[in-house]
């Protein structure tokens, strides 16, 4: 049973635009929290925004604060993340991820989270 799914990836050039949607069902659905994730090839895979399904703060990796915008349509179980301004070191697999495990207060960047989808890739050409 799927319980995450990502969609909207694709290639741009440096300074476009692009959307990606996260839906959740099940389980995920009614997850503390949603967060973006990505990983370029040979790196680590890094926070880049989050959202909490409860009060809506949000959570962003300083590196695309400013650029990156995370929302969610809860009538749609869908999360958005808006990425502007795209740099080609915003290239990678972008992951969406539900329920931080570790989670007390706000949610985290760091991926102890329980539900994963595959991911969707992302190119940013310069």
């Amino acid at each position: 049973q799927v319980q995450v799914a990502e969609s909207g990836g694709g290639s741009v050039q440096a300074g476009g635009s692009l959307r990606l949607s996260c839906s959740a069902s099940g389980y995920a659905a009614n997850s503390n929290c949603i967060t973006w994730f990505r990983q370029a090839p040979g790196k680590e895979r890094e926070g880049v925004a989050a959202i909490n399904n409860n009060d809506l703060s949000t959570a962003y990796a300083g590196s695309v604060k400013g650029r990156f915008t995370i929302s969610k349509d809860a009538a749609k179980n869908t999360v958005y993340l808006e990425m502007n301004s795209l740099k080609a070191d915003d290239s990678g697999m972008y992951y969406c991820a539900a329920e931080d495990i570790h989670a007390i207060l706000a949610c985290s960047l760091v991926p102890n989270y329980k539900y994963w989808g595959q991911g969707t890739q992302v190119t940013v050409s310069s």
